[in-house]
């Protein structure tokens, strides 16, 4: 007789996908007998693996005459999507040791709680699979509950009044940092200038980031500090923007330029960078994140993150990459990669790689040259030649590689780049055969690229919010012609590719019902979307549900733990206030979490559930 351990979730009785029952098999344990085999030649190891199997059968039986006394959690009257094909509902579960044990009816699961047993009665609240932030920043999005927080600021004399204001507070000399503007919806839509700053921070050395991070502008006493003036180069990968009739550096500085006033800047201390990291987390967690992986972590991050580790502090599951190329990238690919330490709560094999800009500040390479600003295309911030001795190795080492490639001609160069390293390391020289490297963000792509990405096995991993903030200015950054190869989620699906869903915070807000409402209206929070837009390219429910939880789990190679709802995988929830595979598309944006948990663990709740 023959085995076959893969575990059966078909509902009971023959029910559909509206009356889910409970894993059922030859023993009613989610096991499955299979038929005999016609090859009846068993040797010696075959005839041991079947008395081993027959052993565990037997364990397994006796196990489920005890389970009533072993599991630890039961949630009942449930709306459960599970994202699992073979049983897509459910209205209860069964936990035990951090495991989901049982998926199906209230009744079923109900037989098997005891006295000890925590019985949460979900209240007919939708349940998804532990949602996963593929893409986020996680000491930035702490960083910018301390510092001065400019999100929201909607003209240029807002900006300032914020800016007064902690002028005010700051005594003189200090430095004035933050983060968050963004100058799409100023009147004008331009810049703020150095001059601008020099009115009210004359005294105050001023450094502060536009919301994606690559680009800041710095007041007269910052660029004293670090020597730029108009005589000052450009650095490779970065721009000092200058007035064009005098000459004189404007203060903004877009991507590795930045890096010439902030090594300045006096560093954060490793209590303060705690303290961001852990207020990040505890964001994260009540807005119902399980997961996060953070795109990207330098030496001293780390050691942060693995001590709130041990101290018990971090509740959340972490895939971290660490930045390369550099010094941090050669230490790890010499140490290898840590995978599921801590109790599968940390996780870290992959290099992070920022390949150019951004869109918004015009940092983003173009194959083209920007439609408003036809004197630069934009810039690549690492030189090709110097990525592939770091990419063959990581392919030999198992390393997974991340790149940050927005505008067409760094996703096209970045699949270049894969694609010798794949030819450079073949299969059979690789720790990992199928490498599942990544491309973050993939926003912009010219169509000929599209088709290359499933070819090569390269996962988009894109950030759904990033469209409907980007529809204000793209069109005018791009033109018409290019938006097809913009944001193309439905493309990239249709080609073959799934999508690792993200937010990218502290760029957007970083909320999960922006990302999925984003994802599957492709409009603004207040309904807009411009000509152009391409509406085709919104995804279904389904597919922006999977987005978020079975497609990064699949991208951080963890889809047989996570991803899903069913017997076996670890028991990771989030507990939402509506139903969003069924309201109207603007009232997901009035959804939020009523109940985190994690490994069956309840980190976070806002309502009274039992």
């Amino acid at each position: 007789m023959r085995f076959d351990l893969a575990r059966s979730n078909q509902p009971e009785n023959g029910g559909g996908a509206s009356s889910p029952g409970p894993w059922t098999g030859g023993t009613d344990l989610g096991v499955k007998i299979a038929p005999p085999s016609k090859d009846h030649g068993l040797g010696l190891n075959r005839r041991r693996n079947s008395l081993r199997l027959i052993f565990f059968l037997v364990s397994l039986f006796l196990g489920r005459m005890s389970s009533a006394e072993s599991v630890d959690l039961v949630l009942v009257n449930g709306n459960i999507y599970t994202v699992n094909e073979r049983q897509p509902h459910g209205e209860a579960v069964a936990v035990k040791a951090g495991r989901i044990v049982f998926v199906g009816r209230n009744e079923e699961a109900r037989k098997l709680a005891h006295d000890k047993t925590r019985i949460v009665d979900l209240q007919g609240n939708t349940v998804v699979p532990g949602l996963t932030d593929s893409h986020c920043h996680i000491f930035g999005i702490g960083e910018r509950e301390m510092r001065l927080n400019l999100e929201g600021t909607n003209s240029l004399e807002g900006f300032l009044a914020k800016v007064r204001a902690r002028v005010a507070q700051t005594e003189r000399g200090k430095w004035i940092t933050g983060r968050g503007w963004i100058e799409t919806f100023w009147k004008p839509p331009r810049f703020p200038s150095r001059e601008d700053l020099d009115k009210i921070a004359p005294a105050n050395p001023v450094f502060l980031t536009r919301a994606d991070g690559h680009a800041a502008i710095a007041n007269s006493a910052a660029l004293n500090i670090a020597r730029i003036d108009k005589n000052t180069s450009n650095p490779f990968g970065g721009e000092i923007l200058k007035d064009k009739t005098t000459g004189e550096p404007s203060g903004m500085l877009l991507d590795n330029a930045q890096d010439l006033v902030a090594k300045n800047i006096p560093k954060s201390t490793d209590a303060e960078r705690e303290q961001a990291f852990l207020l990040g987390v505890h964001r994260e967690i009540g807005l119902g994140w399980c997961e996060i992986q953070n795109a990207g972590s330098h030496a001293e991050d780390i050691k942060i993150i693995r001590k709130c580790l041990e101290d018990g502090k971090l509740k959340l599951r972490f895939i971290n990459a660490v930045y390369g190329p550099g010094e941090d990238a050669q230490r790890f690919l010499r140490e290898g990669p840590t995978i599921d330490g801590y109790d599968h709560h940390f996780t870290q094999r992959t290099i992070k790689v920022i390949f150019d800009g951004a869109l918004g500040s015009r940092g983003a390479a173009l194959l083209k040259p920007y439609s408003d600003a036809p004197e630069t295309s934009g810039f690549l911030t690492e030189k090709p030649e110097e990525l592939r001795p770091m990419f063959e190795e990581a392919l030999r080492r198992g390393i997974q590689v991340e790149t940050h490639a927005i505008g067409d001609r760094a996703n096209h160069v970045i699949l270049d780049l894969y694609e010798q390293a794949f030819n450079a390391v073949p299969p059979d020289q690789r720790k990992i055969r199928e490498p599942r490297w990544r491309a973050e963000h993939a926003q912009i792509v010219d169509p000929a690229d599209l088709p290359r990405f499933a070819k090569l096995g390269v996962i988009p991993s894109m950030q759904p919010s990033h469209a409907i903030s980007d529809l204000f200015f793209a069109p005018s950054r791009l033109g018409m012609e290019r938006l097809a190869g913009a944001y193309a989620w439905q493309s990239f699906l249709k080609s073959g590719c799934i999508i690792a869903g993200g937010s990218d915070a502290p760029v957007e807000r970083g909320e999960p019902m922006i990302e999925f409402y984003a994802a599957v209206a492709r409009k603004s929070v207040k309904g807009f979307s411009g000509d152009g837009w391409h509406p085709e390219q919104a995804v279904s429910r389904e597919q922006a549900l999977k987005m978020f939880t079975t497609w990064p789990a699949y991208a951080a190679f963890e889809e047989k733990d996570k991803g899903s709802i069913e017997v076996g995988k670890l028991a990771d929830f989030t507990v939402l206030s509506q139903d969003i595979m069924k309201i109207p598309e603007p009232e997901v944006l009035k959804t939020h979490a009523v109940m985190t948990m994690v490994g069956g663990e309840i980190i976070f709740s806002n309502s009274h559930l039992n």
